[in-house]
């Protein structure tokens, strides 16, 4: 029956992937002409979570569930943090959050042209891990985004985790959230390995739950005290995704 099924499912994957494929294409260069002309990432932005996103969902037959919107205020900024679990989490974090979101990301993706451009002129930021002058560096450009009143989102456990298990959360960009004060907002996702596993691109139907956790305020935290801030976020998220687990 398992080989039936795979079968079934292997053109309307490969559809799926050509698919996917093209609209983020269209999706990228839609956005960039979109920010170009209006000198702003946010015309972008908008693109990619009332367009770009909900289609690609859709294509893969994804249900999306979020609870605790009402924990945000869309007229402040944020330094979001989220587990990682499966590529399709930067769509589903797109759409569910109600404010534009700078993600961070990693350095080996400004090798890919397109991908650079885009990253580049929606403002969001390359964070190279393995240098520290560098990472000091992208800290800063951080800083100075959450200072211009922007929401910035990180996967802190630094890859996609390889069975949805949560890994611990590395410390380095939190240190933008203390610099400026700017609360930390946990979020859980839960499913999304289950639609696209990490060691594929295929999708299956099903539901992935998004969970908003109660922002962090940094106040009661020294300033360099990343270990501590970083621990409370991933503490609040591991709550959020065993929540979860049991309601389903």
């Amino acid at each position: 029956m398992r080989r039936i099924m795979s079968l079934v499912w292997w053109p309307i994957n490969l559809l799926q992937v050509v698919f996917v494929a093209l609209w983020s294409l269209v999706g990228f260069l839609a956005a960039l002409l979109l920010s170009k002309v209006a000198q702003s990432p946010r015309p972008g932005l908008w693109y990619a979570r009332e367009i770009w996103a909900p289609v690609l969902l859709a294509s893969g037959w994804v249900r999306l569930d979020i609870r605790g919107l009402e924990r945000i205020d869309p007229g402040r900024p944020y330094f979001v943090v989220a587990n990682h679990q499966s590529w399709v989490d930067i769509p589903l974090l797109i759409r569910a959050l109600p404010m534009p979101v700078l993600f961070i990301a990693k350095q080996e993706l400004s090798r890919i042209p397109l991908l650079r451009q885009y990253v580049e002129t929606m403002g969001m930021v390359f964070v190279n891990r393995s240098d520290r002058r560098e990472s000091v560096r992208s800290v800063g450009k951080l800083a100075e985004r959450l200072h211009q009143g922007w929401s910035v989102l990180s996967f802190p456990e630094g890859t996609r985790s390889p069975d949805g298990e949560l890994l611990r959360f590395r410390t380095g960009t939190f240190a933008a959230a203390l610099e400026t004060g700017v609360d930390v907002l946990p979020v859980a996702v839960e499913g999304a390995a289950r639609i696209v596993p990490r060691s594929g691109i295929r999708f299956r139907p099903g539901r992935v739950r998004i969970a908003i956790g109660e922002p962090i305020p940094v106040a009661g935290y020294a300033h360099d005290d990343r270990a501590a801030l970083a621990a409370r976020a991933q503490e609040v998220v591991a709550q959020e995704i065993a929540r979860m687990r049991d309601l389903a």
